[in-house]
């Protein structure tokens, strides 16, 4: 039962699909982050129907790349937008760490979060559309996935920034051993379908992941001292967006 309630916990918090409504006790939130990618593997199989729609009824690239890039913001409710917005106004206000941790806690936005928010969704939908293989726009759904597993396995081994929130919750309550482990294993599963879809462009964007990876930990421990909740949200969204940027120049350039 208690898996389950971890289950509709993880959808109920990172995303808007309907679940059952219950008190969340602490004990309940030990294998939450095990099921977080399970929120890009559905992220991942509509947009991918989405394309087989698309492809069926002859419907445009204009349209095929507003959905699809929509798609994900639909699904989570923009939940990792509101933390990519807070990180970047942290990030480009070069202040001293404790006010930069000040401004991730801010509920208003300032004009970087905007101007880079907007930067990182025409470069996303330009990519975007530019996935016209079959191979290539796989992998890129399984990529959904990845880089939530990637995000889980920072959250139970980073460093946190602060000690209270969401994320210092969910890493504190975490049966970390238990998770890392469900986590590696849908990490290899990934890795693998990338690599079966089509080897040489699964390995160039799995890499490009795990350099979003190494990236995000430096430059989070350099700039706050740890992850917080809202850098996990940056973490999903610029993992999400390389991965696109890098299977759309896979399509140009073969």
């Amino acid at each position: 039962m208690q898996i389950i309630k971890s289950m509709i916990i993880a959808f109920s918090m990172y995303s808007k699909i309907p679940m059952p409504q219950f008190e969340w006790k602490d004990e309940d939130m030990k294998y939450v982050l095990c099921f977080f990618p399970w929120v890009g593997v559905v992220i991942g199989g509509l947009v991918y129907l989405w394309k087989m729609i698309c492809d069926r009824f002859e419907i445009g690239i204009l349209c095929y790349t507003l959905v699809g890039t929509a798609l994900p913001l639909l699904i989570t409710g923009g939940f990792h937008v509101d933390g990519f917005m807070d990180t970047m106004d942290a990030f480009h206000s070069y202040q001293p760490r404790e006010k930069k941790l000040e401004i991730l806690k801010d509920s208003h936005i300032g004009a970087f979060a905007v101007i880079m928010l907007g930067m990182y969704g025409f470069i996303y939908a330009g990519a975007f559309s530019e996935i016209d293989n079959d191979h290539l726009l796989q992998i890129v759904c399984a990529g959904f996935c990845f880089a939530r597993v990637l995000s889980g396995m920072s959250v139970v081994s980073f460093p946190t920034a602060k000690k209270d929130g969401m994320l210092y919750l969910l890493a504190s309550s975490a049966q970390k051993n238990i998770v890392k482990f469900w986590l590696y294993l849908q990490g290899v599963l990934c890795i693998g379908f990338m690599l079966w879809c089509y080897h040489f462009a699964g390995g160039l964007v799995v890499v490009t992941a795990l350099g979003t990876f190494v990236y995000y930990y430096h430059r989070c421990k350099k700039e706050f001292g740890g992850i917080t909740g809202d850098t996990a949200g940056y973490f999903v969204l610029v993992c999400e967006g390389s991965m696109v940027v890098m299977a759309a120049v896979i399509n140009i350039v073969m």
